[in-house]
Parts: C-alpha cells; structure tokens; sequence
C-alpha cells in the first residue's frame, strides 16, 4: 500500500535581495494511512514550511512530495489544513462558516449541510448553528474549524498549533476530541506543536527536527500503551515521561547546533 505522504529529497530555500535562507534540506519522510505525527523541533526548523510545502501552499525548490501517490502542485481537497486561528468570518453564522469548504468546493447541497450539523452536534455544538463566532469561546470557534475542515472529508489533515492560544484544559478537552475524531475517522494526520506532551499524547510517532537548515534528527516512535490511549489519560501512562526526557534532551542538542 502506498503510503498517504511521502516526501523525497525535499529542500526548500527563500531568496531575499541578496541572499539566501535554506529552510529545510534533503528531508525523506513516509506517513502511512491512520498514522498522527507530530513534527517538533527549535524555532526555525522549518517545521511550519514543511508544513505549508505538503498542503501545496509552497512548492520546494528540490524534491517531491506526494498525497496517496500523486505529486502535489498546489492545494487539494485531499489535504485539510487547520491553523492556530480559526478565520471565521464574523458575518457568517456558525453553520454557515462550517460549511465553507463544501461551498467552495461546489459540494454544498442538502445532503452535506445536514452532514454539517450532524458534525456540528458531535463536536458539541448542538443549537449553536444560527449563533456567530463572537458569541462563541475560542476552543468552540476552533471546534467549528475543526467541522469546517473535516466536513469535506479529506484523507490528510494537517494541524499547525491549532490548541496553542487556548486555556490548558480546553486545550486538553480538544486534544482528546480530534484524537478520537481522527482514529475513529482512519484520518491521516500531522501536528505541528512546541508542546513535547502533547506530541507525544496524540502521535503514533513524534518526528525531531533540527535547524540551519531544517533536517530530520531524530524519529521517536510512541508506545502503544500511550499511543492507544486517549490522551489526557496518556500522559499518565508508564513510560510517557521517559520518553518526554529523551525527547526533550535531544531537542536541545538539535537546538544547540
């Protein structure tokens, strides 16, 4: 079986006026189908490039990065991207901002906005439809963009620090919330996040990188005792601040270099 992403020789540099900035050279990377992966690392290890260069946002300067074996050139309804800010426009109301991808897509119809409130209601946004984002918390409003992303029914999402500006224990409902969205989904999916605990609670495998210019340095495979649990239950579990530590002392020998 192919798998879901796969990346080859992957280098990608940004030009200024009289330089340039290599972000991430050489990266080799397979991601199979069901599998989270969580790519951490020192600031500036391009981990939000890599990122962007697999949602078709960026086209590297080297290499080719694939989605269920088709090079991709530009963004695909195939790949889901959520982001630290949820981008809900306040004019919309909550069901209306959810059902966005399908409206753009041209897939808005009866059938799918019903699919949207059905998600909507499994999220716990049940009779919150017709409110709009400024009467909703954040982690509700990240919980709409979660539908939002979802809702189109990609087979790769893509999580850029989606729970970082959020109150430790939303953020923690959220983690187990997406966690088991996704498992139970077979989504594919990949987190970026300067929380090592959180990487390891959610990942099948938790990925190091180090900086100047961004490189794989380590990968780190997650027990199945923590991988199968949910993850606010996982950070309880035999060996998960053992492995915290291992990760956490290579990642400043990475950040040192």
């Amino acid at each position: 079986m192919l798998p879901v992403v796969q990346l080859k020789g992957v280098t990608h540099a940004y030009l200024g006026d009289n330089e340039a900035s290599l972000a991430i050279e050489d990266m080799n990377l397979s991601i199979d189908k069901g599998e989270f992966v969580s790519l951490v690392g020192p600031s500036g290890c391009g981990k939000t490039t890599l990122l962007s260069i697999i949602a078709g946002l960026l086209q590297p300067s080297l290499g080719e990065v694939t989605v269920n074996g088709k090079r991709i050139e530009g963004p695909s309804p195939q790949v889901g991207y959520m982001l630290q800010q949820d981008y809900l426009f306040p004019w919309r109301n909550i069901l209306d901002n959810a059902a966005l991808g399908l409206e753009l897509t041209g897939n808005l119809n009866e059938e799918t906005r019903l699919k949207t409130v059905d998600l909507l209601n499994e999220m716990g946004l049940a009779g919150k439809s017709e409110a709009y984002p400024a009467q909703l918390s954040g982690g509700m409003r990240q919980r709409v963009a979660l539908v939002r992303t979802l809702v189109t029914n990609p087979g790769l999402l893509l999580l850029d620090e989606p729970f970082s500006a959020l109150d430790y224990q939303i953020k923690l409902q959220l983690e187990d919330l997406v966690s088991e969205t996704l498992r139970h989904r077979g989504t594919t999916a990949i987190l970026v996040t300067h929380d090592l605990s959180e990487a390891i609670a959610v990942s099948s495998r938790v990925i190091l990188l180090e900086r100047n210019p961004g490189r794989i340095r380590k990968v780190f495979t997650v027990p199945d005792k923590i991988r199968n649990s949910p993850p606010l239950y996982a950070r309880d579990q035999t060996g998960f601040t053992e492995l915290f530590h291992e990760i956490w002392k290579e990642m400043e020998l990475a950040g040192s270099k």
